[in-house]
């Protein structure tokens, strides 16, 4: 714990209870548009603030910039389904594609700390197989990273988040920091569900402190990782690198919309972001731009600041940004069980097997998917019976027995498919931007994991006595847009986040993934972060 607090102190800088260190905001440094900071970060999630705190950390006068408020959890957040929604970006976007992506929920984020402030909390490393798929599998793409590179990072967030969990003997075995937790109704149906079929699974690894850390309390298991966690056990940016980062000198800049980004036309560098803060408009000076916008919203950005260099996007000379944009197929299965499962008293991921990750040649699909427990909270519920097509009086009937069911939700690895991308639409937004427009299609390789999922989950919950079973398809996370490559005519940024177009552009978040693998991308995007940091660091403010 020391060597944690040593580089990352936002656990002992929390009050002692739950709630924010409002001093830290209060007295935070505060910077003018016309001071030329270091660096400028569009986007405060999982990205932008582990990029925040590394830099404060190291001197830099840096600046964040988010569209969203910055949160309390204690007045802002509310144990309540409906009364959460303000946590997802619900801004105007346009979807379209043989198979349509419902954004504007579970997979982005509005506000300091962005969709990990209401993510589960689930952080699997990815597996040393995911970077290289194209040379071993033949498919998708290999990383110009290998897993060796981020090795050393996984470690470091994952105890900085804390991570909670067993020992994991999937990928590159490793241990956690902290203790697996106390299992729950329907960690045990799936534990025991899984022995039934020969599957080994595991407890964790969820970012859910077990026991205090710092100042945070630890899980009392209430059941509302997806609404934001008002005790602060959850780890999520807002709590785990913010107050560190305003320790050190950063300024977060809530409800600032950055509308562009400025390229000098001689030298070809950045020099700033336009933004739109309180109605009025804004443009901060900067060494460096870094975005971390993710997957929706960075290529929106960039193409939203074309100029006569960058007639069609900035950094899209070889019309890479907003390509190869990747989901996770996510179906979950129910069972029902004559005992009471209450599967909403637990972290919503508790129990996991990747034992299905790696390609298995005797299939007919490449790569595979993950299964973990989940636990709907009862309108999510009502949304998948409904989706069965009972209605009326036999939705009232399963909704009376929700105490009853387990679920399971399955992570499916998607490939990397260049048409599946972002561009613009006609349509424009408050700011008078043109919306994005996402058009999504899967491939028979996708069809074939959905399929592949379920069918295990349901074996697994029948292996553990369940009488009936459901299973909803669904999509999770979002990685790519703007990738990383080894070269500029296969992606956007180089294996250190830096844009192949622009010298003193960075790009760090889920954008730059190339693969997704079947792990919840939150801890890779913040590892990957991290290392970039790291080399900006060693380079210098102006490099």
């Amino acid at each position: 714990m020391t060597g944690v607090r040593d580089r990352n102190e936002s656990a002992w800088l929390l009050p002692a209870a739950p709630g924010v260190n409002h001093r830290l905001r209060n007295d935070m440094r505060v910077f003018e548009d016309s001071d030329e900071v270091d660096a400028v970060i569009v986007g405060c999630g999982a990205g932008g603030a582990t990029m925040l705190q590394r830099l404060s950390r190291a001197g830099w006068n840096v600046v964040a910039l988010d569209a969203g408020p910055f949160w309390d959890p204690e007045t802002d957040w509310v144990s309540d389904e409906a009364g959460s929604h303000h946590l997802y970006w619900t801004e105007p976007r346009v979807i379209g594609g043989d198979d349509p992506v419902p954004l504007g929920s579970n997979n982005s984020g509005r506000g300091v700390g962005g969709s990990m402030v209401h993510y589960a909390g689930y952080t699997p490393r990815f597996h040393p197989s995911d970077f290289r798929i194209l040379s071993d599998d033949g498919v998708g793409a290999d990383w110009p990273i290998d897993y060796k590179d981020l090795k050393p990072y996984y470690a470091d967030i994952e105890g900085e988040l804390p991570v909670s969990g067993e020992d994991w003997p999937w990928g590159d075995p490793h241990s956690y920091p902290q203790r697996p937790h106390p299992v729950s109704g329907n960690g045990d149906m799936f534990l025991r569900g899984a022995l039934a079929c020969g599957i080994t699974a595991k407890v964790g690894p969820v970012a859910i402190s077990n026991g205090r850390f710092g100042n945070r309390p630890h899980c009392i298991y209430r059941g509302f990782c997806l609404q934001g966690c008002k005790v602060n056990a959850k780890a999520s940016p807002l709590i785990t690198h913010v107050p560190d980062a305003l320790a050190h000198g950063a300024e977060v800049r809530a409800d600032s919309m950055v509308t562009g980004v400025e390229v000098d036309e001689r030298s070809g560098c950045a020099t700033g972001v336009r933004y739109t803060r309180r109605g009025r408009e804004h443009f901060q000076r900067a060494r460096m731009v870094i975005v971390a916008g993710y997957s929706i919203e960075t290529p929106r950005l960039l193409l939203n600041s074309a100029s006569s260099r960058f007639p069609d996007g900035l950094c899209n000379d070889f019309d890479q940004v907003g390509r190869y944009l990747m989901v996770q197929g996510a179906p979950q299965t129910g069972g029902r069980f004559d005992a009471e499962v209450r599967m909403f008293k637990a972290p919503p991921p508790e129990v996991s097997t990747e034992q299905f990750y790696e390609t298995d040649p005797a299939k007919p699909y490449k790569r595979g998917f993950s299964v973990q427990t989940v636990s709907p909270l009862p309108i999510t519920w009502a949304e998948h019976v409904a989706a069965q097509g009972h209605w009326g009086e036999g939705l009232r009937q399963y909704m009376s027995d929700y105490v009853h069911w387990s679920c399971l939700g399955a992570l499916c690895e998607f490939l990397p498919q260049p048409e599946n991308r972002v561009t613009l639409s006609a349509e424009k937004d408050r700011f008078g931007l043109p919306v994005a427009h996402f058009n999504y299609s899967q491939c028979d390789n996708d069809k074939a994991l959905m399929r592949a999922a379920q069918s295990v989950m349901e074996d697994i919950l029948h292996g553990a006595g369940a009488d009936d079973v459901i299973t909803i398809d669904r999509y999770a996370h979002l990685v790519g847009g703007a990738r990383m490559a080894t070269d500029e005519k296969s992606g956007v940024v180089d294996a250190n986040c830096r844009s192949f177009a622009v010298p003193n552009l960075y790009i760090t978040d889920g954008s730059v993934l190339p693969t997704q693998g079947s792990a919840n991308p939150a801890l890779t995007i913040m590892a990957v972060t991290a290392r970039a940091a790291d080399r900006l660091i060693q380079g210098g403010a102006t490099s």
